[in-house]
């Protein structure tokens, strides 16, 4: 069932000074944590929440809004998917992603398809606040090191080979997928793709990883979700 919450934002409309923030995590005590603590700011604060993405998008119609923090992993919907859609429903919204995905393999994605910043669950609250405030401002917010690290990738103008970050949203969302363990018809119905997209998908990142069979894929893709700690 989709879950939305609106607040009661009577006293906020009253001062000019409040900016209007949307929270879409599907973890209600992950939400009103935040939510607690962005609305504590004089500046700021937490006018609805929302669970899904579908849900989202429907307070996005009602509200009027200066930012949404979302969580890039939602139960049902691909954190990147709802971002291209954002971007072209609502152009002028900012969207501050708050994840427990590694940086380093998501935050360029996530610019890429529309965010104005990224910062990771294990941020300070003190950093969050910051970084809101950043994004509000019109710039774009990373961490200290992963805009160190997109610098050097663009002063190099190249990446290294063979490497999870070379696989395309997509791809990316596959590889994920196998490594939980879903095969190709499973991915498929998934991501509503066609068994033959899959396989074609596969095809590419056993080619960009350097992986020569399809258990070598798989043992790789278990692997690497296992590291990362994939829900």
């Amino acid at each position: 069932m989709t879950q939305m919450l609106i607040e009661d934002n009577s006293r906020a409309r009253t001062s000019t000074t409040k900016r209007m923030i949307m929270i879409v995590d599907d973890h209600p005590i992950t939400r009103e944590g935040i939510a607690r603590r962005i609305s504590s700011e004089s500046d700021m604060m937490v006018c609805c929440q929302a669970e899904s993405a579908q849900g989202a998008l429907q307070l996005m119609e009602k509200q009027k809004l200066d930012l949404v923090l979302l969580d890039i992993s939602l139960a049902e919907s691909s954190g990147l998917d709802v971002l291209k859609d954002l971007r072209t429903r609502f152009p002028n919204l900012c969207t501050l992603i708050l994840s427990m995905h590694e940086e380093s393999l998501y935050a360029e994605r996530a610019l890429r398809a529309g965010a104005r910043g990224y910062i990771m669950k294990g941020a300070s609250c003190e950093e969050l606040i910051h970084a809101i405030r950043q994004v509000l401002a019109g710039d774009v917010y990373l961490s200290e090191s992963m805009t160190k690290t997109a610098l050097a990738r663009m002063g190099n103008g190249k990446r290294s080979p063979y490497t999870i970050e070379d696989l395309s949203d997509r791809e990316l969302e596959v590889f994920q997928l196998i490594g939980r363990g879903f095969g190709t018809r499973e991915i498929a119905t998934s991501l509503h793709l066609s068994v033959k997209t899959v396989a074609s998908h596969r095809e590419n990142i056993k080619l960009k990883l350097n992986l020569r069979s399809s258990s070598a894929l798989v043992q790789h893709a278990i692997h690497w979700a296992q590291t990362n700690q994939m829900i």
